[in-house]
């Protein structure tokens, strides 16, 4: 009931008896009439077309005039039979159109919680028969886990079913630091074989470990065949520097006073010896 106005879904004009064609396609009027009886004139707005749903029945379609149901139609389903003189209504239902607003598909209460919700704060218990938990006082299912506490002595009062790591195990396989995602694909390099690695303990060490590098998936749950540029054995770039010598740093300068300058060498002349003095005139 939500396609297109005067798409066929089963039937077309082509496919119906002469004369019903028309009958099926001309009861407008009796559509309308139909609508208004059930919602009242002032809910039913312009003609928007008629559709095909069989073979012998057809749809006529009025905009509604309805408070919070922007958007949506009166649809009115008629029928008629092969030789009839006129339709008879079927039904009449309130139905989305193609711009219509429509609420979000409803979710159980218990299924509302989704990873990323929970805040400081808050509190989440599991569910009474969560599959993902077992008591702690039987086996686990994995050798490692029950065998190192066994020889401890100690437990906790639940612990991980197998299932439940088997879901986890998929969850991390298939997320953005699983072996298929766009980083891991990107880079030849695996976690595998980096320093930064760390393995989980139990059985989901055989594939799973924490990332070290706070430069790449830092505290991170990655496969180990997930992979990044940031990898320990990743080579330095070339073209670098020389790494033989320091790099001088030319912003930093001691600034000294500038030495006063020497006296300049005086270069003045000898004077001239006196000539000597005419001497007296001798007296007669």
């Amino acid at each position: 009931m939500t396609g297109s106005i005067g798409e066929s879904a089963v039937a077309t004009e082509a496919d119906w008896p002469a004369g019903l064609a028309a009958v099926l396609t001309g009861a407008v009027d009796a559509a309308r009439a139909a609508v208004v009886e059930f919602a009242g004139p002032e809910a039913v707005g312009d003609y928007l077309g008629v559709s095909y749903e069989a073979p012998n029945a057809a749809t006529h379609r009025f905009l509604a005039h309805l408070p919070g149901y922007q958007g949506w139609q009166w649809a009115a389903v008629v029928a008629a039979y092969p030789g009839a003189e006129h339709a008879t209504i079927s039904e009449v239902v309130l139905v989305p159109g193609p711009t219509a607003l429509l609420a979000p598909e409803w979710v159980p209460w218990e299924q509302r919680v989704r990873p990323g919700d929970l805040s400081p704060g808050d509190l989440l218990a599991p569910a009474a028969d969560d599959p993902r938990l077992v008591p702690g006082y039987t086996a686990s299912g994995d050798p490692q886990v029950d065998e190192t506490a066994a020889e401890v002595g100690l437990g906790r009062r639940w612990v991980m079913s197998a299932w439940g790591r088997s879901e986890a195990a998929g969850r991390w396989h298939t997320g953005d630091y699983g072996p298929d995602s766009p980083m891991a694909r990107s880079t030849k390099r695996v976690c595998r074989d980096c320093g930064f690695f760390l393995p989980l303990a139990g059985s989901l060490g055989e594939m799973f470990g924490v990332c070290g590098n706070e430069l790449s998936a830092d505290g991170r749950i990655v496969h180990k065949r997930y992979g990044c540029g940031a990898h320990s054995d990743t080579p330095a770039p070339a073209g670098t520097g020389s790494p033989m010598y320091e790099p001088y740093d030319d912003g930093v300068l001691d600034i000294v006073e500038k030495p006063p300058e020497p006296p300049e060498p005086t270069s003045e002349s000898p004077e001239p010896p006196a000539e000597p003095s005419e001497p007296p005139a001798e007296l007669d």
